[in-house]
């Protein structure tokens, strides 16, 4: 029997995905949160990750649902960071996700498997708002310079062994269910000094943003135009996996449990010894000689 499909154009539009279950463990941070769809969290947790989120989700997460009153089997979906991210981190929320969708209800709960780098520029979009980065129709850094609504936003997140994972982000605007961030190309592994200075402006000349869990940690390696652009430090997180559920959900991107994939961009997880002796030698090529 094919698992149940959620994303045939033939089916009659889905109601709203009015309580939805978001997992983020895509790095040293665990966040879940329960919402609508599109929606702000209606009940949250944040803590620590890694090695300990296999420990710590499933209580976390059935803590939630209790506070609220919710049941497994009452869920519309289940939304989680697919990567790219921590390899452990990421088949770790998988696997939960699976396990919760298969077991709520006979025929499973739909799962929506969303970018991690998505939900990190997200998250860097409200927190840059928050702070009042953004004002108004410009960013505050550039009043006066007559820059129009940024358009795209770059997101990086720390891929560790000296590398960043990195994507383009362009906003989409549209209806309420529409509207909102979408990748622009695969994500990929990229070394700081090489982040592409073509996204330094979107067309109508406005600065892009750049945010990133990492931006002290490459401070010094960034190129120098990267180094000047509006910067945002931010974390993926489950309420910004809320957020971007809603246009995920309304495009009809959910898929059955046995289908919901890790996105994993480097192939390798470990350095040979040759491999980390290039690695350093690099590094130490790039450093400015004494004067």
């Amino acid at each position: 029997m094919n698992p149940p499909s959620y994303t045939s154009p033939a089916c009659p539009p889905r109601p709203a995905a009015r309580r939805v279950l978001a997992i983020e463990t895509s790095t040293e941070r665990l966040s879940v949160a329960l919402g609508p769809a599109g929606g702000a969290a209606l009940a949250a947790y944040e803590g620590e990750g890694g090695a300990q989120a296999s420990a710590t989700l499933l209580p976390r997460l059935l803590e939630l649902l209790q506070g609220l009153g919710w049941r497994l089997a009452e869920l519309d979906a289940i939304a989680f960071g697919q990567g790219p991210g921590a390899f452990t981190g990421l088949r770790s929320a998988c696997a939960v996700v699976q396990g919760l969708a298969l077991a709520a209800r006979p025929g499973g709960v739909p799962v929506l498997p969303i970018s991690t780098l998505l939900a990190l520029g997200d998250e860097g979009w409200h927190t840059g708002c928050a702070r009042g980065l953004w004002s108004g129709a410009v960013p505050r850094a550039l009043l006066g310079q007559g820059q129009a609504r940024p358009t795209r936003l770059v997101a990086a997140l720390d891929a560790r062994m000296g590398e960043l994972y990195v994507a383009e982000l362009r906003w989409r605007g549209g209806s309420a269910g529409d509207a909102g961030w979408r990748l622009e190309g695969a994500p990929r592994l990229c070394a700081p000094e090489a982040l592409p200075l073509e996204w330094l402006q979107d067309e109508a000349g406005a600065a892009t943003w750049l945010v990133s869990n990492a931006l002290e940690t490459y401070a010094e390696r960034l190129p120098l135009p990267w180094r000047t652009a509006p910067q945002v430090p931010a974390w993926p997180s489950a309420a910004a996996l809320l957020r971007l559920a809603g246009w995920h959900w309304a495009a009809g991107l959910a898929v059955a449990a046995e289908q919901a994939q890790p996105l994993y961009v480097r192939d390798q997880v470990a350095l040979t010894t040759a491999e980390r002796a290039a690695l350093q030698a690099q590094r130490l090529a790039a450093q400015p000689g004494p004067p």
